[in-house]
């Protein structure tokens, strides 16, 4: 999941090389933070969070479904 994730990102931002991902494991709840320079920030989100919400499905459709998946975008 995290390797998809960072693929679908990366593709979408002008500074991969700048860009992380935190993996915190919470119970059964898997939390992803991606954290993004601003300018990448507002690509990655889209417009009304249209292309964020996006990633969300795609990421979520590949995992199983004994543990919840929340991907967070924030600014470095």
């Amino acid at each position: 999941m995290q390797e998809m994730l960072e693929y679908i990102v990366k593709n979408l931002i002008s500074k991969p090389e700048e860009m992380e991902i935190e993996v915190i494991q919470q119970g059964k709840t898997k939390v992803f933070k991606v954290k993004l320079n601003k300018k990448d920030l507002g690509n990655v989100i889209g417009r009304n969070g249209s292309i964020a919400n996006a990633i969300r499905t795609v990421v979520r459709s590949t995992s199983n479904n004994k543990e919840k998946l929340v991907i967070k975008f924030e600014e470095k």
